[in-house]
């Protein structure tokens, strides 16, 4: 969503103007599908979306920074996604500890494999971010200054980079 654009929608909003909620809810939408088809099963998609409008609808009023819209109406998404997968998959497959304890069991040869294998399909500016940090051991204000980038562009695509490494492993 354009922050600028609809920044005095979102005031409105955050006001409890309920026309202005309605409105907000309807351009939200798209960008909350979008993200939802990138974080949720596929079967959960839709009810994430309506889970998430309404969340929006019902807290968008104790919202104190509207500079924060953005990144926490996403949070809003990625919680609903991973409530319903744990829902429907009777467990979390985003569980730290879970995911610790099988990589224990795993020979350490084959974890190497698979971290090389998970690495390689990744897309190159995904892949070069996790080499930068986890294995360069760069910090982040290095990564941005080597990549003419934002820090806040290299955080967003390093985390990316490790969802998709964990996706991979995972799957």
């Amino acid at each position: 969503m354009d922050l600028v654009r609809h920044q005095p929608l979102l005031d409105a909003a955050r006001a409890g103007d309920v026309s202005a909620i309605e409105r907000l809810l309807a351009v939200c939408q798209p960008d909350i599908r979008r993200y939802a088809q990138r974080n949720c099963l596929v079967s959960d998609v839709d009810d994430a979306v309506q889970e998430s409008l309404l969340v929006l609808s019902r807290k968008v009023g104790s919202l104190r920074a509207a500079a924060a819209f953005s990144s926490w109406l996403f949070a809003i998404v990625r919680r609903e996604c991973h409530r319903m997968a744990r829902k429907a998959l009777s467990t979390d497959p985003w569980d730290d500890d879970k995911v610790e304890a099988w990589l224990a069991r795993l020979p350490v040869d084959d974890l190497r494999h698979d971290v090389a294998a998970a690495l390689e399909s990744l897309p190159a500016h995904y892949r070069e971010i996790i080499v930068l940090r986890d294995l360069n051991e760069m910090t982040i204000g290095e990564i941005a200054d080597q990549l003419n980038a934002s820090r806040a562009a290299v955080k967003s695509r390093l985390h990316r980079a490790r969802q998709l490494t964990r996706e991979y492993l995972l799957g």
